[in-house]
């Protein structure tokens, strides 16, 4: 028996994986051609269906892995929470395993979920991809024998598909729309080098440089500590300040740095909007819980994750399914910016 994977089929065969999916679902909806030429591969190399083919019928699991960092980020917790709940809606059980943030940590993660016979592994977050293209092998290697799913991250690579916010754009925005209302001085504050975060600083760069106002490197911060040390995060505000780095708005890569620019205004004395100014990403429930409440963006997560589950279910069913789909964010104004 050869050890094969639906992707090797598709490639040997000349067809696409869900034209594999389909053969192996029973479809009508394939040429007896086509099918041919599948089922000839799979004699010749006596095939056994893998896990993707259960997630198709044939003895499924009905059960989808779940990979997500850290379960304690209020972003991520969401996340989880929306796609376990849309899961169980369709059928489907899940299995979740939070691998922390470490590229080795993160492999034997997946190997775990897939060695547990899951139709499919949802990576959630953007921190799973890399930009060395040897990094990102463990999940092209996972998708060889399920689909895998990326929410608000992209790799161009067989049986993968990205659902993503368009986070460059709507930082770029932002930072555009606090320009035109008068504010010049705008720290960008941030904590992740992921995917999801290069996008963002891009964003915000690219408008700054655009209207000459990035004067200083020191006007990004980069933020190393925990992410639920809001003291440890004003802090690093309050030093750069008093070493003479002039801001008087900070843009946040998250709401937790943006809750902490908030701290550092108080600290510092500054009424927020007519001093300083503060916008925050990801629209959490700590939007509301300021005041005066944070303005942020919204990057749709709800939205990102039901079509996520659309095309998982897509795909388990043997359909052609869009291999990316990119979602715009809106920018939710409270009372931490100046009014337009």
């Amino acid at each position: 028996m050869t050890n094969m994977t639906i992707y090797d089929i598709s490639e040997k065969a000349g067809v696409s994986i869900a034209t594999v999916s389909r053969v192996l679902n029973g479809s009508s909806n394939v040429s007896e051609k086509t099918k041919k030429k599948v089922l000839d591969v799979i004699h010749q190399y006596e095939y056994t269906p893998n896990a993707f083919a259960r997630g198709l019928g044939l003895n499924s699991m009905n059960t989808i892995g779940l990979l997500c960092a850290d379960s304690s980020d209020l972003y991520l917790a969401k996340a989880i929470y929306n796609i376990e709940q849309l899961l169980r809606q369709n059928g489907y059980d899940s299995i979740l395993c939070c691998s922390g943030y470490e590229l080795e940590s993160k492999k034997k993660a997946m190997n775990l979920l897939i060695t547990k016979k899951v139709d499919s592994v949802i990576c959630i977050g953007s921190n799973y991809i890399y930009e060395k293209e040897e990094d990102n092998q463990y999940i092209v290697d996972a998708a060889a024998q399920v689909p895998v799913m990326l929410l608000n991250a992209a790799l161009d690579a067989p049986n993968v598909y990205s659902i993503v916010s368009d986070d460059f754009t709507s930082m770029y925005e932002a930072t555009l729309q606090l320009i035109h209302s008068g504010v010049e001085d705008i720290l960008y504050f941030y904590n992740s080098t992921s995917y999801s975060g290069k996008r963002k600083l891009a964003g915000y760069r690219v408008a700054m440089e655009e209207n000459n106002l990035l004067k200083s490197g020191n006007l990004i911060q980069f933020y190393t500590g925990s992410h639920e040390d809001i003291h440890a995060m004003a802090n690093q505000l309050l030093k750069a300040q008093k070493k003479g780095l002039k801001f008087n708005a900070v843009i946040a890569s998250d709401d937790n740095l943006a809750m902490a620019a908030l701290k550092y205004a108080q600290l510092a004395g500054l009424r927020i909007p007519e001093d300083f100014s503060v916008i925050g990403y990801n629209n959490s429930l700590l939007a509301t819980c300021s005041n005066p409440e944070l303005t942020s963006i919204d990057n749709k997560l709800e939205t990102l994750c039901q079509h996520l589950i659309v095309t998982l279910m897509g795909v388990l069913g043997g359909n052609e399914m869009p291999k990316k789909t990119i979602f715009s964010g809106e920018l939710i104004t409270r009372g931490t910016t100046p009014k337009k």
